[in-house]
């Protein structure tokens, strides 16, 4: 047995990764902050400006649904910068999205409201919510690889965990700008001209964000498989190179099915326990829009804490471990997020939120590097998008939906919390199934053009 002294020294942090992965993560809580900021703006101001003369609760449903349409672009983000991504590399595809993310926010808070140009309104905020959402589909899979990619293989899932926090970073930037503007407007100026101003701050964060993307290097693990591609097609002129997306869906389907149903419960969950919460907080337990956007602030930057820690415990016991016991947790939590929720009290709405978020981060923290550790180099900007964006239509983008009309059909949470309990379910089978990605190199060899069938290879011979 080795002792602590002969234990092998741990590897100094690659050249240049810091400045990567801070790249990342500014680029990613830019982006979350430009989406997170849409779905707050839903559930507290949209209802009243651009559907106007409905009832409360199905203005609420209108003004979400506009939310679902920015996930149902995200799909096609995923595939156009997947495609490109694998082509071209993670970098230039990763300032594209930043910049269309940040010119659709900042023209949400230019716009004119139903009041001024009757029923173009809705539709030109939802023009621009579906180009967010295609910036968005392409945002993820390169932020993450970028950092994957540049990481040592021991800690892939600490390193690669940081850009998942831009997720809580950009939710806690969005949050904070709208509890600061609540708190310091009437509701009838924030109605007015208020809610306009976090939408415009977005040029300003798009501007920094661009400045440290453009600074890092491409992924060296992609710049080598791209050399050793041309060097195929330079010995095989005649052989056609196949497109990333026929590549990654013959010979990662059964992946793409996993990554799918793994972001099932995370999705799910997570919109519900940050989005459809203020509605549920301020319609049916009575408490004010402040008090919610306050708990939810308080939850996310506890959120942000947690998400590295779950990266590196998932390097040392697994992604599957840490991921199975988010999903188990977030399942068992929900009818006690309830029931605090119901009491009215700050504090236990704190506790319900913080709860939730911290066992989401459980699901949230190792997807990025088991996601990354699936597919191969030149098809896992393809495959790593397809299947988390793919699966946010189903998920992420009608859970408040779902939710909301839930509780307009029975006044209850006790149909909500089936509902996530049910996405649990099947996140927990995907990832029970799924094999454990923590020791595979992603600088491995590259698949053949005419590659033995898969049940000749073992998990550990399997290229990456």
């Amino acid at each position: 047995m080795a002792s602590a002294a002969t234990a092998p020294p741990t590897p100094p942090v690659p050249a240049g990764l810091k400045r990567i992965v801070a790249a990342s993560l500014i680029g990613t809580t830019v982006e979350w902050y430009d989406f997170f900021l849409y779905g707050s703006a839903a559930a507290l101001v949209f209802n009243k400006l651009f559907f106007p003369g409905s009832d409360p609760l199905v203005g609420t449903l209108l003004s979400f649904l506009t939310y679902a349409v920015g996930f149902a672009a995200r799909p096609l983000g995923a595939l156009v910068f997947g495609h490109y991504g694998d082509r071209l590399g993670r970098k230039k595809l990763l300032v594209l999205s930043l910049l269309l993310m940040g010119a659709a926010t900042f023209a949400i808070g230019l716009l004119p409201t139903h009041a001024t140009v009757g029923a173009a309104a809705p539709v030109l905020l939802t023009a621009l919510r579906l180009v967010q959402g295609f910036a968005l589909g392409g945002e993820w899979g390169g932020a993450v690889l970028l950092v994957s990619e540049h990481g040592d293989a021991r800690r892939r899932g600490f390193w690669a965990s940081w850009p998942q926090t831009g997720a809580p970073a950009g939710q806690l930037l969005a949050t904070g700008v709208l509890s600061f503007l609540t708190a310091v407007l009437s509701d009838a100026a924030f109605v007015s001209w208020g809610w306009r101003i976090p939408f415009l701050l977005s040029g300003v964060l798009v501007a920094v964000g661009l400045w440290i993307r453009l600074s890092v290097d491409e992924s060296p693990v992609f710049k080598e498989a791209l050399a050793q591609a041309e060097a195929r097609k330079a010995a095989r002129p005649n052989e056609t190179e196949k497109l990333p997306l026929v590549s990654v869906l013959r010979h990662h389907w059964r992946d793409i099915l996993v990554a799918m149903g793994a972001r099932m419960a995370e999705n799910i969950s997570y919109y519900v326990i940050t989005a459809f919460i203020l509605v549920y907080a301020t319609t049916s337990a009575g408490v004010s829009k402040q008090t919610a956007l306050n708990a939810v602030l308080i939850a996310s930057a506890v959120h942000f804490a947690v998400i590295p820690a779950w990266g590196a415990l998932s390097d040392r016991v697994g992604r599957r471990p840490v991921y199975l016991l988010g999903a188990v947790g977030i399942g068992l939590w929900m009818f006690p997020f309830f029931s605090l929720v119901d009491t009215g009290g700050f504090g236990r709405l704190i506790l319900a939120v913080t709860v939730g978020l911290v066992l989401h981060g459980a699901m949230y923290a190792p997807q990025a590097a088991f996601f990354s550790e699936m597919f191969a180099t030149r098809m896992r900007y393809s495959g790593a998008s397809i299947g988390a964006q793919f699966a946010s239509v189903a998920a992420g983008a009608p859970a408040p939906l779902i939710a909301t009309a839930l509780l307009a059909d029975y006044d209850s949470s006790t149909p909500i919390a089936l509902y996530v309990i049910a996405a649990a379910v099947v996140t927990v089978v995907a990832v029970a199934v799924a094999r454990e990605t923590r020791h595979r190199d992603l600088a491995g060899i590259e698949p053949a053009a005419d590659p033995e069938p898969a049940q000749a290879r073992t998990a550990d011979a399997r290229p990456v």
